[in-house]
């Protein structure tokens, strides 16, 4: 009997993503923090572009900060890929190189106290 051929380019993840770019603080015991600008995000993790990428199984806190409140989110999560993606300027110069990290989310810190104002958009 014949296995079905696999599906080339078929969507793999089982989380849905929220293509979004915002700002993130990053911090390691090791390495220390750094800003970094959160893509993709979904439950189970976000990719990170930053310019230094940390070591893979490193556990990392990312900071999410909440517009308009003084309040954040804060996750730990462990570093599982690296990425390096390769573009052209639109100026047609040299080309351009950004790195980033793709995190898997450990657990979230569920002991701070959130004050969101009453009527929000969140997107």
């Amino acid at each position: 009997m014949k296995s079905p051929a696999p599906t080339t380019g078929a969507e793999k993840r089982i989380h849905l993503r929220f293509d979004k770019i915002f700002s993130v603080l990053v911090g390691s015991e090791i390495y220390g923090e750094s800003v970094a600008i959160a893509r993709n995000i979904s439950s189970g993790g976000l990719l990170v572009q930053a310019a230094e990428v940390l070591p893979l199984g490193s556990v990392v806190t990312v900071h999410f900060q909440i517009a308009d409140t003084d309040d954040e989110i804060v996750a730990r999560a462990e570093v599982k890929h690296h990425i390096c993606l390769n573009f052209s300027a639109t100026d047609g110069d040299q080309p351009q190189a950004a790195r980033g990290m793709g995190l898997r989310f450990i657990d979230f810190d569920d002991n701070l106290p959130l004050s969101l104002p009453g009527t929000r958009v969140l997107h």
